[in-house]
């Protein structure tokens, strides 16, 4: 991502994306967010893999395929918020929502290449353990986003297309002939759907893993 004379972003690069830009399919918003800068707070990154999760009824891997819970409510929201959520009993992880109001769908945030704040991000990741972490591991995978991110239980909801401390700004747009695609990681139910994208040969990008049946 280049940089203007004095250290900050181009004015362009760092434009928010307007709501109606995340009032369309998961699946076509999904793409379009490769290179796009998610910043909170301190923290921005580049994003560099996504998946897309659909509307209730037809796509059984999405959170809203039965139905709208307490649980999943902000997705049912207007477009354009962060839905978190707290996955196997020890990691958030952070959605984008699409559509109007009262659809359900959204794209997971799967990983990014960390452009500014790097310093907090590594704290934050390093906390407790004291190993070191390498610049592209920072934020790669779903829960390490959150963890560098500083998202949480508390941000769910956050509007990402008005004033507060989470935005999407345009960045650079990844090109067409460097965005793959192809099924997303760890479902069970929907698995051969091509709707995890990335971007090809970025290192920030994590490892594909097929759903794998726990044992009882």
């Amino acid at each position: 991502m280049p940089v203007d004379e004095n250290g900050g972003r181009p004015p362009a690069a760092s434009t928010p994306l307007a709501r109606d830009f995340f009032d369309r399919l998961a699946h076509e918003v999904a793409p379009d967010l490769l290179g796009r800068v998610l910043v909170h707070g301190p923290v921005a990154l580049r994003i560099t893999e996504v998946e897309a999760y659909g509307v209730p009824g037809e796509d059984p891997a999405s959170h809203t395929y039965r139905g709208r819970t307490p649980r999943n409510a902000v997705m049912f929201g207007p477009p354009g918020h962060l839905y978190v959520y707290f996955t196997y009993g020890m990691h958030f992880c952070a959605n984008l929502t699409c559509l109007p109001e009262g659809v359900g769908s959204g794209v997971l945030l799967r990983a990014g290449e960390v452009i500014s704040g790097a310093e907090t991000a590594l704290a934050r990741r390093s906390a407790g353990s004291g190993r070191p972490v390498r610049e592209a591991d920072l934020a790669r995978g779903p829960a390490r986003l959150a963890v560098a991110l500083g998202l949480a239980r508390e941000h769910n909801g956050l509007d990402a297309c008005g004033p507060g401390s989470l935005s999407v700004t345009e960045g650079e747009p990844a090109k067409a002939a460097s965005i793959l695609s192809g099924p997303r990681t760890g479902v069970s139910s929907g698995k051969e759907t091509p709707w995890r994208f990335w971007i090809d040969g970025d290192p920030t990008v994590s490892p594909h893993r097929p759903h794998v049946p726990r044992r009882r």
